[in-house]
């Protein structure tokens, strides 16, 4: 499963069972952590997900700012409640941009963008690092 944390919502995204196509899923609106997660693990549980994969939003020059220390701790409070479910973050630079930029070649109208942005860009994620898995 695919993560785009933002400040707003959590986007989702699911693979295929081979691990070759990541699709859109969903988003969580955020609330408080305690509800955040348990929206979380329940879809995790949900689809049976052996892993996750976090969006890492780093700076152009690869340095971590604040948004990429909110990542880092919403995950390690998520990775108390389930110890279980394992890990990794991936470079998220520049992926709700791109999700955006089709987005407006497809024409969508702003409402439109809006509600699947943060979905799209956890399926923009994911891709990449199934994509990379697919390399090894």
């Amino acid at each position: 499963m695919g993560l785009d944390l933002g400040t707003k919502t959590v986007g989702l995204a699911l693979s295929d069972v081979e691990r070759r196509l990541a699709s859109p899923l969903d988003t969580i609106a955020r609330t408080k952590f305690s509800q955040d997660a348990a929206s979380l693990l329940k879809r995790a549980a949900d689809f049976e997900v052996c892993a996750l994969i976090v969006g890492l939003p780093l700076n152009m020059d690869g340095a971590e700012g604040p948004r990429a220390q909110a990542t880092r701790a919403f995950m390690r409070n998520l990775s108390k409640l389930a110890s279980s479910l394992p890990f990794a973050f991936w470079d998220e630079r520049l992926s709700t941009a791109a999700v955006t930029r089709a987005l407006i070649a497809q024409d969508a109208s702003r409402a439109k963008r809006a509600e699947v942005v943060d979905r799209m860009a956890a399926a923009y994620i994911l891709q990449g690092a199934l994509d990379r898995l697919k390399r090894l």
